[in-house]
Protein backbone atom coordinates (compact mmCIF):
# COMPACT_ATOMS: atom_id res chain seq x y z
CA UNK A 1 0.00 0.00 0.00
CA UNK A 2 1.33 3.54 -0.98
CA UNK A 3 2.62 5.85 1.75
CA UNK A 4 2.53 9.85 2.21
CA UNK A 5 6.28 10.77 3.01
CA UNK A 6 6.28 13.52 5.33
CA UNK A 7 9.45 15.44 5.89
CA UNK A 8 8.89 18.67 8.50
CA UNK A 9 11.72 21.00 9.10
CA UNK A 10 14.53 18.28 8.81
CA UNK A 11 18.10 19.26 9.28
CA UNK A 12 21.59 17.56 8.65
CA UNK A 13 24.70 18.95 9.25
CA UNK A 14 28.02 17.47 9.52
CA UNK A 15 29.85 19.19 12.59
CA UNK A 16 29.27 22.64 12.03
CA UNK A 17 28.57 22.33 8.09
CA UNK A 18 24.73 22.66 7.89
CA UNK A 19 23.69 20.65 4.92
CA UNK A 20 20.59 21.18 5.48
CA UNK A 21 18.81 23.87 7.87
CA UNK A 22 14.99 23.75 7.75
CA UNK A 23 13.53 21.75 4.74
CA UNK A 24 9.99 20.60 4.72
CA UNK A 25 8.07 18.78 1.62
CA UNK A 26 4.92 16.46 1.47
CA UNK A 27 5.24 13.07 -1.28
CA UNK A 28 1.62 12.15 -1.69
CA UNK A 29 1.04 8.45 -2.02
CA UNK A 30 1.83 6.60 -5.11
CA UNK A 31 3.58 10.05 -6.75
CA UNK A 32 6.93 9.91 -8.90
CA UNK A 33 8.38 12.55 -6.79
CA UNK A 34 11.86 13.74 -8.35
CA UNK A 35 14.65 15.93 -6.35
CA UNK A 36 16.38 17.89 -9.28
CA UNK A 37 19.18 20.07 -8.48
CA UNK A 38 22.62 21.08 -9.10
CA UNK A 39 25.64 18.75 -7.56
CA UNK A 40 25.80 19.53 -3.59
CA UNK A 41 22.57 21.19 -3.41
CA UNK A 42 21.78 18.19 -1.06
CA UNK A 43 19.19 16.20 -2.73
CA UNK A 44 21.09 12.90 -2.34
CA UNK A 45 21.54 13.90 1.33
CA UNK A 46 17.88 14.05 1.80
CA UNK A 47 17.23 11.20 0.04
CA UNK A 48 19.46 9.27 2.28
CA UNK A 49 18.13 10.87 5.52
CA UNK A 50 14.75 8.96 4.32
CA UNK A 51 16.28 5.78 3.55
CA UNK A 52 18.25 5.96 7.16
CA UNK A 53 21.55 5.96 5.81
CA UNK A 54 22.16 9.74 7.28
CA UNK A 55 21.24 10.67 10.95
CA UNK A 56 18.80 13.79 11.39
CA UNK A 57 19.73 17.05 13.44
CA UNK A 58 16.41 18.19 13.45
CA UNK A 59 12.66 17.70 12.71
CA UNK A 60 10.91 14.68 11.79
CA UNK A 61 10.41 12.36 8.57
CA UNK A 62 7.40 10.50 8.86
CA UNK A 63 6.17 7.49 6.66
CA UNK A 64 1.82 8.05 7.07
CA UNK A 65 2.19 8.82 10.99
CA UNK A 66 5.15 6.92 11.75
CA UNK A 67 8.08 8.87 12.96
CA UNK A 68 11.14 7.17 11.08
CA UNK A 69 14.05 9.34 12.35
CA UNK A 70 16.03 6.61 14.61
CA UNK A 71 14.32 3.70 12.69
CA UNK A 72 17.28 1.52 11.31
CA UNK A 73 17.32 1.30 6.96
CA UNK A 74 16.60 -2.27 7.23
CA UNK A 75 13.13 -1.42 9.23
CA UNK A 76 11.24 1.00 7.02
CA UNK A 77 10.82 -1.41 3.99
CA UNK A 78 12.04 0.54 1.11
CA UNK A 79 13.71 -0.51 -1.96
CA UNK A 80 17.03 1.68 -3.28
CA UNK A 81 18.28 1.85 -6.66
CA UNK A 82 21.90 3.24 -6.78
CA UNK A 83 24.00 4.51 -9.50
CA UNK A 84 26.56 2.08 -9.50
CA UNK A 85 23.87 -0.98 -9.42
CA UNK A 86 25.74 -2.32 -6.30
CA UNK A 87 24.22 -5.81 -7.55
CA UNK A 88 26.83 -9.00 -6.27
CA UNK A 89 28.84 -9.92 -9.22
CA UNK A 90 29.31 -13.94 -7.88
CA UNK A 91 25.48 -14.09 -8.00
CA UNK A 92 23.44 -15.06 -10.87
CA UNK A 93 20.42 -12.57 -11.51
CA UNK A 94 17.50 -14.62 -10.01
CA UNK A 95 20.04 -15.07 -6.96
CA UNK A 96 20.46 -11.21 -6.94
CA UNK A 97 16.89 -10.62 -7.14
CA UNK A 98 16.36 -13.35 -4.42
CA UNK A 99 18.92 -11.70 -1.88
CA UNK A 100 16.58 -9.66 0.07
CA UNK A 101 13.92 -12.02 0.11
CA UNK A 102 15.79 -14.61 1.78
CA UNK A 103 16.59 -11.73 4.07
CA UNK A 104 13.46 -11.91 5.09
CA UNK A 105 13.01 -15.33 5.88
CA UNK A 106 10.62 -15.72 2.77
CA UNK A 107 10.90 -19.61 1.23
CA UNK A 108 10.06 -21.45 -1.69
CA UNK A 109 7.67 -21.28 -3.61
CA UNK A 110 6.79 -18.16 -2.86
CA UNK A 111 10.01 -17.09 -3.10
CA UNK A 112 10.88 -18.03 -6.77
CA UNK A 113 7.44 -17.39 -7.91
CA UNK A 114 8.05 -13.68 -6.46
CA UNK A 115 11.86 -13.47 -8.43
CA UNK A 116 10.00 -15.31 -11.19
CA UNK A 117 6.93 -12.28 -11.28
CA UNK A 118 9.04 -9.41 -10.70
CA UNK A 119 11.95 -10.61 -13.53
CA UNK A 120 9.02 -10.87 -16.25
CA UNK A 121 8.20 -7.00 -15.00
CA UNK A 122 11.50 -5.69 -15.91
CA UNK A 123 11.71 -7.58 -18.76
CA UNK A 124 14.70 -9.83 -18.11
CA UNK A 125 13.39 -13.45 -17.55
CA UNK A 126 15.47 -14.42 -19.80
CA UNK A 127 18.40 -13.78 -18.10
CA UNK A 128 17.79 -15.21 -14.69
CA UNK A 129 20.47 -17.34 -14.67
CA UNK A 130 23.43 -15.02 -15.95
CA UNK A 131 26.24 -13.33 -14.43
CA UNK A 132 25.97 -9.80 -14.43
CA UNK A 133 29.64 -9.78 -15.14
CA UNK A 134 28.15 -11.16 -18.80
CA UNK A 135 25.27 -8.35 -19.16
CA UNK A 136 24.90 -4.95 -20.26
CA UNK A 137 24.68 -1.57 -17.87
CA UNK A 138 20.64 -1.27 -18.74
CA UNK A 139 20.42 -5.07 -18.06
CA UNK A 140 22.43 -5.00 -14.63
CA UNK A 141 19.91 -1.79 -13.36
CA UNK A 142 17.08 -3.95 -14.60
CA UNK A 143 18.49 -6.57 -11.86
CA UNK A 144 18.70 -3.58 -9.58
CA UNK A 145 15.14 -2.46 -10.11
CA UNK A 146 13.81 -6.01 -10.22
CA UNK A 147 15.82 -6.38 -6.66
CA UNK A 148 14.17 -3.42 -5.26
CA UNK A 149 10.90 -4.39 -6.14
CA UNK A 150 10.71 -7.92 -5.11
CA UNK A 151 10.67 -6.85 -1.42
CA UNK A 152 7.44 -5.26 -2.15
CA UNK A 153 8.39 -1.91 -0.43
CA UNK A 154 6.68 1.33 1.12
CA UNK A 155 8.96 3.26 -0.64
CA UNK A 156 10.77 3.34 -3.78
CA UNK A 157 14.77 5.50 -3.94
CA UNK A 158 15.95 6.18 -6.99
CA UNK A 159 19.84 7.72 -6.47
CA UNK A 160 20.77 9.15 -9.61
CA UNK A 161 20.29 5.72 -11.33
CA UNK A 162 20.71 6.04 -15.42
CA UNK A 163 24.09 8.58 -15.00
CA UNK A 164 26.29 5.49 -16.13
CA UNK A 165 24.27 4.76 -18.89
CA UNK A 166 24.68 6.19 -22.39
CA UNK A 167 21.92 8.71 -23.75
CA UNK A 168 20.01 5.86 -25.93
CA UNK A 169 19.58 3.64 -23.04
CA UNK A 170 19.24 6.61 -20.46
CA UNK A 171 15.71 7.37 -22.56
CA UNK A 172 14.70 3.68 -22.49
CA UNK A 173 15.53 3.36 -18.81
CA UNK A 174 13.27 6.05 -17.51
CA UNK A 175 10.49 4.97 -19.41
CA UNK A 176 10.56 1.84 -18.27
CA UNK A 177 11.11 2.83 -14.42
CA UNK A 178 8.05 4.98 -14.43
CA UNK A 179 5.98 2.88 -16.38
CA UNK A 180 6.63 0.34 -13.68
CA UNK A 181 6.31 2.78 -11.21
CA UNK A 182 2.71 3.55 -12.17
CA UNK A 183 1.89 0.01 -12.07
CA UNK A 184 2.86 -0.72 -8.91
CA UNK A 185 1.95 2.71 -7.64
CA UNK A 186 4.77 2.83 -4.99
CA UNK A 187 5.76 6.57 -4.04
CA UNK A 188 8.79 7.15 -5.55
CA UNK A 189 11.59 9.61 -4.83
CA UNK A 190 13.88 9.96 -7.71
CA UNK A 191 17.19 11.93 -7.37
CA UNK A 192 18.54 13.53 -10.16
CA UNK A 193 20.58 16.15 -11.51
CA UNK A 194 19.40 15.74 -15.53
CA UNK A 195 16.08 17.99 -16.46
CA UNK A 196 14.75 16.39 -19.44
CA UNK A 197 14.78 13.38 -17.16
CA UNK A 198 12.94 15.02 -14.55
CA UNK A 199 10.19 16.50 -16.62
CA UNK A 200 9.83 13.38 -18.66
CA UNK A 201 8.89 11.38 -15.48
CA UNK A 202 7.80 12.99 -13.06
CA UNK A 203 4.49 13.47 -10.99
CA UNK A 204 5.72 16.73 -8.88
CA UNK A 205 9.45 18.14 -9.04
CA UNK A 206 11.18 19.62 -6.33
CA UNK A 207 14.13 21.89 -7.47
CA UNK A 208 17.11 22.45 -5.14
CA UNK A 209 20.13 24.95 -4.01
CA UNK A 210 21.80 24.78 -1.41
CA UNK A 211 19.81 22.45 0.36
CA UNK A 212 16.52 24.60 0.31
CA UNK A 213 13.78 23.80 -1.91
CA UNK A 214 13.07 26.15 -4.30
CA UNK A 215 10.12 25.47 -5.68
CA UNK A 216 7.49 22.02 -5.45
CA UNK A 217 5.45 21.76 -8.86
CA UNK A 218 4.49 19.66 -11.83
CA UNK A 219 6.75 19.45 -14.85
CA UNK A 220 4.64 21.88 -16.75
CA UNK A 221 4.52 24.78 -13.95
CA UNK A 222 8.20 24.62 -12.85
CA UNK A 223 9.50 24.82 -16.60
CA UNK A 224 6.97 27.35 -18.02
CA UNK A 225 5.91 29.19 -14.09
CA UNK A 226 9.29 29.12 -12.37
CA UNK A 227 9.06 30.54 -9.10
CA UNK A 228 12.50 32.91 -8.86
CA UNK A 229 15.74 33.37 -11.64
CA UNK A 230 17.34 30.14 -10.04
CA UNK A 231 14.39 28.10 -11.30
CA UNK A 232 13.99 29.89 -14.11
CA UNK A 233 17.49 29.47 -15.08
CA UNK A 234 18.08 25.99 -14.19
CA UNK A 235 15.24 24.63 -15.77
CA UNK A 236 16.49 24.74 -19.70
CA UNK A 237 18.42 27.51 -21.43
CA UNK A 238 17.00 30.91 -21.28
CA UNK A 239 17.59 34.57 -21.90
CA UNK A 240 17.33 37.12 -19.63
CA UNK A 241 17.16 40.49 -20.56
CA UNK A 242 16.86 43.61 -18.32
CA UNK A 243 13.75 45.66 -18.22
CA UNK A 244 12.15 48.64 -17.29
CA UNK A 245 8.43 48.40 -15.66
CA UNK A 246 5.59 50.95 -15.80
CA UNK A 247 2.22 50.14 -14.79
CA UNK A 248 1.43 47.16 -17.36
CA UNK A 249 4.30 48.12 -19.64
CA UNK A 250 7.77 46.92 -19.66
CA UNK A 251 10.57 48.22 -21.88
CA UNK A 252 13.61 46.53 -22.42
CA UNK A 253 16.24 48.71 -21.73
CA UNK A 254 19.01 49.97 -25.06
CA UNK A 255 16.40 48.82 -27.69
CA UNK A 256 13.22 50.72 -27.55
CA UNK A 257 10.82 47.59 -27.51
CA UNK A 258 7.75 48.19 -25.21
CA UNK A 259 5.35 45.20 -24.55
CA UNK A 260 1.92 45.41 -22.36
CA UNK A 261 1.16 42.86 -20.42
CA UNK A 262 -2.42 42.73 -19.06
CA UNK A 263 -1.05 40.02 -16.01
CA UNK A 264 1.09 42.17 -14.71
CA UNK A 265 1.44 43.09 -11.02
CA UNK A 266 3.04 46.13 -9.93
CA UNK A 267 4.43 44.73 -6.37
CA UNK A 268 6.12 47.14 -4.18
CA UNK A 269 6.03 50.03 -7.29
CA UNK A 270 9.25 47.55 -9.00
CA UNK A 271 10.69 49.66 -11.66
CA UNK A 272 13.35 47.53 -12.75
CA UNK A 273 13.22 44.08 -13.06
CA UNK A 274 14.48 40.82 -15.56
CA UNK A 275 12.41 39.05 -18.25
CA UNK A 276 12.89 35.15 -18.68
CA UNK A 277 12.53 34.23 -22.37
CA UNK A 278 12.80 30.76 -23.14
CA UNK A 279 15.11 30.42 -26.46
CA UNK A 280 11.54 28.79 -28.27
CA UNK A 281 9.57 31.12 -27.29
CA UNK A 282 11.11 34.27 -29.90
CA UNK A 283 9.58 34.68 -32.98
CA UNK A 284 11.48 35.98 -36.13
CA UNK A 285 9.32 38.91 -36.86
CA UNK A 286 9.04 42.17 -38.89
CA UNK A 287 9.47 44.40 -35.50
CA UNK A 288 11.14 44.10 -31.76
CA UNK A 289 14.52 43.33 -31.30
CA UNK A 290 17.05 44.07 -34.25
CA UNK A 291 19.93 41.74 -34.61
CA UNK A 292 22.02 39.77 -36.81
CA UNK A 293 22.40 35.99 -36.99
CA UNK A 294 26.23 34.82 -36.14
CA UNK A 295 25.76 31.15 -35.41
CA UNK A 296 23.12 28.54 -37.06
CA UNK A 297 23.34 25.14 -35.63
CA UNK A 298 20.86 21.96 -36.62
CA UNK A 299 20.17 19.31 -34.49
CA UNK A 300 17.46 17.36 -36.63
CA UNK A 301 14.21 18.44 -34.84
CA UNK A 302 15.09 21.96 -34.15
CA UNK A 303 17.41 24.61 -35.35
CA UNK A 304 19.02 27.06 -33.04
CA UNK A 305 20.50 30.07 -33.76
CA UNK A 306 22.73 32.94 -32.38
CA UNK A 307 21.52 36.59 -33.19
CA UNK A 308 23.92 39.31 -32.12
CA UNK A 309 21.46 42.35 -30.64
CA UNK A 310 22.24 45.83 -28.79
CA UNK A 311 21.37 43.49 -25.35
CA UNK A 312 23.75 41.15 -26.32
CA UNK A 313 23.64 37.42 -27.79
CA UNK A 314 20.40 36.03 -27.69
CA UNK A 315 19.68 32.14 -28.40
CA UNK A 316 16.59 31.13 -30.36
CA UNK A 317 15.40 27.70 -31.31
CA UNK A 318 13.27 27.30 -34.31
CA UNK A 319 11.27 24.42 -35.67
CA UNK A 320 13.54 22.92 -38.51
CA UNK A 321 10.54 22.83 -40.70
CA UNK A 322 10.70 26.70 -40.58
CA UNK A 323 12.49 28.74 -43.09
CA UNK A 324 15.62 28.80 -42.22
CA UNK A 325 17.96 32.17 -41.59
CA UNK A 326 21.51 32.71 -43.20
CA UNK A 327 24.50 33.72 -41.35
CA UNK A 328 24.59 37.16 -41.34
CA UNK A 329 21.27 38.11 -42.43
CA UNK A 330 19.34 41.09 -40.30
CA UNK A 331 16.43 39.88 -38.29
CA UNK A 332 13.99 41.16 -35.89
CA UNK A 333 12.93 39.11 -32.87
CA UNK A 334 9.36 39.37 -31.28
CA UNK A 335 8.30 38.07 -27.99
CA UNK A 336 4.96 36.73 -27.30
CA UNK A 337 3.94 38.13 -23.99
CA UNK A 338 2.07 35.27 -22.59
CA UNK A 339 4.99 32.89 -22.65
CA UNK A 340 7.68 34.90 -20.71
CA UNK A 341 8.11 35.60 -17.22
CA UNK A 342 8.98 38.70 -15.23
CA UNK A 343 11.14 38.61 -11.94
CA UNK A 344 12.39 41.18 -9.67
CA UNK A 345 15.72 42.56 -10.26
CA UNK A 346 17.44 40.69 -7.68
CA UNK A 347 15.67 37.78 -9.26
CA UNK A 348 15.36 36.30 -5.74
CA UNK A 349 11.83 36.86 -5.25
CA UNK A 350 8.92 35.62 -7.04
CA UNK A 351 7.48 36.40 -10.69
CA UNK A 352 5.60 38.93 -10.51
CA UNK A 353 3.26 37.63 -13.17
CA UNK A 354 -0.28 37.14 -12.44
CA UNK A 355 -1.10 33.42 -13.29
CA UNK A 356 -2.90 32.93 -16.32
CA UNK A 357 -4.18 29.11 -15.88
Amino acid sequence: MSVTINIEHAKKAYGKNVVIENLSAQIRPGEFFTLLGPSGCGKTTLLRMIAGFNTIEGGEIKFDEKVINNLPPHKRNIGMVFQNYAIFPHMSTKDNVAFGLKERKVKDPELSKRVADVLEQVQISDLADRMPSNMSGGQQQRIALARAMVINPDVLLFDEPLSNLDAKLRVEMRSTIRHIQQQAGITTIYVTHDQEEALAISDRIAVMNKGEIQQIDEPVKIYRKPRNLFVATFMGQTNILDVQIENQDVMIEKVGCKYHFDRIKNVNNIKAGKMVVRPNDFVFADHGIKGEVTERIFFGTITTYTVKTEIGDLVVTRDVNEHMKEIGEQVYLDIPVEVVNIFEADGKNMSIMEDAG
